[in-house]
């Protein structure tokens, strides 16, 4: 490796390992577990993934759509069943590599990437909000007026320093000049330990204490199912936005095996489950981070902090990180899809801004598979209106048909629509050169169609029928001419 891009790459995993801090402990909290916990993850997700993921340049960690999912099974069961829940969303995640189900990513349509993005990106930004507040009160008076203020001085280093220099991530220069700030002028703002105390030691190998019977299974499956689904969701969604940032290409199957070995090891170790993280992943990229070495720096340092710099990590101002995060929120969004509302299809543009609220209201599973239902359904009758046929009389007296467009359930009522069995002549020929059958339904409106003819005691013969289609035919039984 280039002494250049070793240099990038360590210094976008020590700026990414700072953002990982506050987000991994918040998360913990949120699912009512010890912050400890939330590192340990962070720094075996990022640290394996990085190594043997195909997606080089992405951070994976204790994730916030994860945290949300487990919050009922801590409070009910407690702290061994979601570890053995983690466990088995791994194992799920491997079989879902293995079996070389990655590639479904492509399924989802760029509209619902883009509100996927959006509905993040607010997301994230609303997140820093909690840190204005003070128990449930709102900040006000002068502790408000300075946090925002270093929340402004952190953000105008980001944006302004690129213009001075590149040889540094302007996130790190920021979180390392704010905080030196507040510490040398004793600035009385909230700090990283304020939110928890980060000191521990190494993660402990420990199988999970729960009874390994079905019982237990069926309890922590459910949960494992849906921890497995949304971290490969939101995995294979960031892996489609970095290869979109990076101009290069992942490997998705190879993603999900190491994320499901990755949650199995946080498993066994302590820590809690996760996926990655689009936030953390923007700042490695914005910061240089293109390599693998990237997330390795930034999940062993992770450790690092808990091991032994955790009195000077815990000094870090909350404002400074609350700054980059908001810069990275701004940075998620993707504004060229504002740009666009005028020039695309309405559809779609409805598509944008449904996914982007359902993220931001309930979750991110919720929101992709409500977009891809809304896309599918909308292909669905756009094709299914293209649908149309040429008739004319031939020379013998009989009636000729041909039909364009696609053959499926949409369409069977605008293909049978097409035909008169009670006015046309004895004859009929349907023409389809340019017809596709794709489904059952095809077959049955042509069953159905020829069954109206044969009524009206009326002979419809078919040709130029594709090899596939035929073969559709002969497997459901129907004759052909």
């Amino acid at each position: 490796m280039k002494p250049a891009r070793l240099r990038a790459d360590i210094l976008a995993g020590l700026t990414t390992s700072f953002a990982l801090l506050p987000e991994c402990i918040a998360f913990a909290l949120v699912a009512h577990l010890n912050p400890l916990m939330g590192l340990y993850g962070a720094f075996i997700l990022c640290t394996l993934t990085a190594l043997f993921g195909g997606r080089p340049g992405m951070i994976s960690g204790a994730a916030g759509s994860m945290a949300v999912v487990i919050v009922a099974l801590v409070v009910q069961h407690g702290v061994q069943y979601l570890l053995a829940t983690v466990l088995l969303s791994g194992l799920i995640m491997i079989a879902f590599g293995l079996l070389r189900l990655g590639k479904l990513v492509r399924m989802v349509p760029h509209p619902v990437m883009l509100g996927f993005v959006n509905g993040l990106a607010i997301v994230i930004a609303l997140a820093q909000l909690e840190h204005f507040k003070r128990g449930a009160a709102w900040l006000s008076g002068e502790p408000l007026y300075l946090m925002a203020g270093l929340v402004a001085l952190t953000m105008a280093i980001v944006y302004l320093l690129p213009r001075l220099t590149r040889s540094v991530p302007p996130a790190l220069v920021a979180v390392l000049g704010v905080g030196l700030a507040v510490y040398l002028l004793d600035l009385p703002t909230r700090t990283l330990g304020d939110m928890a105390h980060i000191a521990g030691g190494l993660p402990a190998f420990a199988l999970p204490g729960v009874p390994w019977n079905l019982a237990t299974l069926e309890v922590v499956l459910p949960y494992a199912v849906v921890m497995a689904m949304v971290g490969l969701l939101e995995t294979l969604l960031t892996l489609n936005l970095t290869d979109e940032i990076t101009a290069s290409r992942g490997f998705t199957n190879r993603e999900c095996v190491a994320l499901g070995a990755a949650n199995i090891a946080s498993g066994l170790l302590g820590g809690m489950g996760g996926c990655a993280m689009i936030g953390q992943t923007v700042i490695n990229l914005s910061s240089g981070g293109r390599g693998r070495l990237s997330g390795v720096v930034a999940g062993v340092m992770v450790l690092l902090f808990v091991l032994f710099l955790s009195p000077l990590i815990e000094r870090i101002p909350l404002a400074a990180l609350v700054g980059v995060m908001f810069v990275v929120a701004q940075q998620t969004f993707a504004w060229a899809s504002l740009r666009v509302i005028n020039k695309v299809p309405l559809n779609d543009v409805l598509v944008i801004i449904a996914v982007t609220l359902i993220t931001v209201f309930t979750d991110l599973a919720v929101a992709v598979l409500c977009g891809i239902i809304i896309a599918a359904l909308n292909f669905a009758w756009q094709h299914a209106r293209e649908l149309y046929a040429d008739t004319h009389l031939e020379a013998d007296g009989s009636k000729l048909y041909r039909l364009h467009g696609t053959l499926f359930f949409a369409s069977t009522m605008r293909f049978l629509h097409q035909f008169d069995p009670a006015n046309d002549p004895s004859q009929v020929t349907l023409d389809c050169r340019h017809l596709n059958f794709v489904d059952y339904s095809a077959i049955a409106a042509l069953m159905t169609l020829r069954e109206r003819y044969g009524k009206a005691g009326k002979h419809l013969r078919i040709f130029h029928l594709s090899e596939r289609c035929k073969q559709m035919l002969k497997r459901a039984g129907v004759q052909h001419d």
